[in-house]
């Protein structure tokens, strides 16, 4: 029998997001909801810091994972996995942000969105 996966709305989608980059204990999550600003690329972008390249592969490989797993849904596009610093994961209406905390620092996302609503995600307790 055939699954009759449904696409989700972006708030469910960002959940789902964040969920899979708590399962490998990405640090400094924040949900940058961007529904309301003029010419926004997506509804959120979500980001997050990793300790090491493999914790980035490992996260992102994560999110990819529940997502797929609860959505049935692949990224539109992925980038960063080859430089192993920041991988960028796009679900369209949800872009999804792995860096290593240096240059996370020195791109300072968060910043560039200033005026989005911006959602702290408290680490989970081990």
């Amino acid at each position: 029998m055939k699954s009759t996966l449904v696409r989700q709305d972006s708030d469910t989608l960002a959940d789902i997001v964040v969920r899979g980059m708590q399962e490998k204990k990405a640090s400094d999550i924040v949900v940058l909801n961007l529904k309301e600003l003029k010419n926004a690329v997506a509804d959120y972008f979500i980001i997050c810091s990793a300790n090491s390249d493999t914790q980035i592969e490992a996260v992102a490989r994560s999110v990819e994972e529940e997502v797929e797993k609860l959505t049935g849904e692949f990224p539109w596009q992925t980038e960063g996995r080859t430089n192993r610093e920041w991988v960028l994961l796009d679900y369209v209406d949800v872009v999804v942000h792995v860096f290593l905390r240096d240059r996370r620092k020195f791109y300072s996302l968060e910043e560039l969105w200033g005026d989005a609503q911006i959602s702290y995600i408290e680490e989970v307790a081990a």
